[in-house]
């Protein structure tokens, strides 16, 4: 017992504070490819 509380009470809060930082980095990485190729598209001047 760390600090009063059981070994699956840390798993449940490392859980509860690392999936929605997961999800917001997620989130950030996938909308910063996409304005990566969207930049890429037009940057030699062969538009489509």
């Amino acid at each position: 017992m760390f600090l009063g509380l059981e070994w699956y009470w840390w798993i449940v809060i490392v859980m509860i504070i690392v999936i929605p930082l997961k999800v917001k980095f997620v989130n950030w990485w996938m909308k910063r490819q996409q304005e990566r190729r969207e930049n890429e598209c037009g940057k030699w001047g062969d538009e489509q």
